[in-house]
């Protein structure tokens, strides 16, 4: 795949550069990511496209010509990210959020089989953390093991920047790169998180607002946070870590 001149830049994070191709999207990988992955990421979003939910579509994974890595390619959803609605007009936050509490817990009403298990990709990264001690990880794959065996898709980094709220009026969820099959509940805790690091005011508040709505209890969310804390923490991205370590550092939950 060759880039055209006339792409606009849209983010760039990490290992990664998100291109606006007019009509399509474009993620463009540099050479530190494992091409696994990037072929991972489409197939997630191939299985989300079957199941029903609103996504961008897959089109292409390709390799860069003239550069190093891999790109994928995905249809474009013309919109504002909820993100940007909710810096743009904080006096909405609470409508805006009641649109996304709803759209989480609609996901969580779906399965779909062949995605990877929550469970599995847990338990892979707590045991590779040498950033924690032998005992504090074997207290994690305990906590892990003694939660409640779920199947339902879960986004596994669903937070505003990752909605879009279409030209057409409907909401569509983008980037599933980290999605499995598993608990609602540890994804509620992984947003729960992601708010977090901003704000603690809006953590609550989505957490209270989400459990309300799912009826789900917020203890049980609480005790994935420091299952959900460790796996961020195993990607070592070195960018709030100490943040993640002292969710790790809380063993009991009321």
């Amino acid at each position: 795949m060759l880039l055209p001149d006339s792409k606009t830049e849209l983010v760039r994070r990490g290992n990664k550069v998100v291109y606006d191709l007019g009509d399509k999207i474009v993620k463009v990988f540099n050479e530190t990511k494992p091409v696994s992955d990037v072929f991972n990421e489409a197939l997630n979003l191939a299985r989300i496209n079957e199941c029903g939910i609103r996504s961008p579509k897959a089109l292409e994974v390709s390799q860069l010509e003239n550069a190093n890595g891999w790109a994928l390619v995905t249809e474009k959803v013309p919109g504002t990210t909820l993100a940007e609605k909710m810096t743009a007009e904080p006096q909405r936050f609470g409508e805006y959020l009641e649109m996304f509490v709803d759209l989480q817990i609609e996901i969580h009403g779906y399965t779909s089989p062949l995605l990877n298990r929550q469970r599995d990709k847990y338990a892979r990264m707590i045991d590779s953390l040498d950033q924690l001690n032998a005992t504090t990880r074997y207290n994690l794959q305990e906590r892990l093991d003694g939660m409640t065996k779920e199947f339902k898709v879960c986004h596994g980094d669903f937070n505003p920047s990752n909605v879009i709220v279409g030209d057409d009026g409907q909401l569509y969820v983008c980037d599933w790169a980290h999605a499995t099959q598993g608990s609602p509940a540890a994804d509620v805790a992984t947003t729960y998180l992601l708010f977090a690091l901003n704000s603690k005011d809006q953590a609550e508040a989505y957490l209270e607002l989400y459990c309300d709505r799912a009826d789900m209890p917020m203890q049980v969310v609480r005790q994935w946070t420091s299952i959900v804390a460790a796996s961020e923490l195993a990607r070592k991205r070195n960018v709030n870590d100490e943040f993640l370590k002292n969710w790790i550092d809380v063993v009991d939950y009321q």
